[in-house]
């Protein structure tokens, strides 16, 4: 058994300032930079409960969810096996393409673990 919760919504985008910018003026939440990772800037409370942040990408804008697992890798098959497909990896984190082509990052827990605890999904 594992657990998981989604723990991100972020905004990909190769415009970052002007999109984290924007949303955080739309959305009234505080633009905060990410030193250790330049490529977020996290809107501080914009969606209580989760992270939402801009990511800069050199790619399309989209949105992509970040769900958060004690067992990445029995997450990840899981994903794969209701018809997502991994298309990348990045250090611990799995990038997945669900039907419908949207991206779903598999990441190791990040939020403080009561709240993971008392948010998260068993899964068999």
């Amino acid at each position: 058994m594992h657990k998981s919760r989604v723990y991100a919504v972020l905004l990909d985008t190769p415009e970052p300032e002007a999109a984290a910018a924007f949303w955080s003026a739309a959305l009234g939440a505080p633009a905060h930079p990410v030193p250790s990772e330049e490529q977020f800037t996290v809107l501080h409370e914009a969606l209580p409960g989760l992270v939402t942040a801009v990511q800069a990408v050199d790619d399309t804008p989209r949105l992509h969810l970040d769900i958060e697992s004690d067992d990445v890798e029995a997450e990840t098959q899981r994903l794969l096996s209701l018809g997502a497909e991994q298309v990348a990896q990045w250090l611990e984190c799995r990038v997945l393409r669900a039907p419908g082509g949207h991206l779903v990052c598999v990441i190791p827990v990040h939020s403080d673990p009561d709240l993971f605890e008392s948010q998260a999904r068993t899964w068999p």
